[in-house]
């Protein structure tokens, strides 16, 4: 049931592996953005707070900063403004895109601050602790943020992954990957997956957290050189 239900997490993963290449690859064609709120020292402090180097922090600054002027010039990344860079368009609605602004928007304020931005992506860094993988990946299904996966979220989900991917099931086949993936993680069969049973379901199908880890994050500024400055600090 895992090696099903865990092809519902990547369009998710794919979208937020998206987000670093797209701006990467277009870092020299936006225009200079305006300095934000942010010190050396901020830098530091969340270097020491996460799996990233300072220069790494600095790097992933860049990227943010390209990214949180591109509509809205005031340092903040809105929801319009990731969705112009992952789809390229302001309109439509997307659950993927939905479900990655929501999770990187710690302060539920409509905004994505830089703070946030860094530790959203420290949970997809190879030395993240499993414990925060397991975490996130619960949220992700957590559609109504109720702190329980229920059987219409996995329907959502799982409904939204078939339409991105331009496939069509039988709803006989959509209703047995929902029932196998409760028959397997709903242990105490009260209808709704809680974090315990889910950390147990991903623990017996590991292949749900190998999405949750992009490995070029492990070193950001050898895989896209163009975030490569001058710092005031060496590592």
């Amino acid at each position: 049931m895992g090696e099903k239900l865990c092809a519902v997490c990547i369009p998710v993963i794919g979208l937020i592996e998206a987000l670093i290449f797209s701006l990467a690859s277009c870092f020299h064609h936006h225009r200079t953005p305006p300095p934000l709120r942010c010190t050396f020292d901020d830098i530091v402090r969340l270097s020491k707070n996460s799996p990233f180097s300072v220069n790494e922090v600095e790097a992933l600054h860049e990227l943010y900063k390209k990214l949180s002027c591109s509509i809205i010039d005031d340092g903040l990344i809105h929801k319009e403004e990731l969705r112009l860079a992952l789809l390229r368009n302001q309109g439509g609605e997307n659950l993927f895109l939905d479900r990655v602004f929501d999770l990187f928007d710690e302060k539920k304020n409509g905004v994505i601050e830089f703070e946030e931005f860094i530790h959203a992506l420290s949970v997809f860094h190879p030395s993240a602790p499993m414990e925060e993988k397991i975490d996130f990946s619960f949220r992700l299904y957590d559609l109504r943020q109720t702190g329980f996966i229920e059987r219409e979220e996995v329907r959502q989900m799982v409904v939204a992954n078939l339409r991105e991917s331009g496939v069509q099931i039988p709803d006989e086949f959509l209703e047995a990957i929902i029932d196998e993936t409760f028959a397997d993680a709903d242990t105490d069969k009260d209808g709704k997956i809680n974090k315990q049973e889910w950390k147990a379901f991903v623990t017996r199908n590991p292949r749900l957290l190998k999405n949750m880890t992009l490995p070029y994050l492990q070193n950001i500024t050898t895989v896209f050189p163009s975030f490569i400055f001058n710092t005031e600090l060496d590592d």
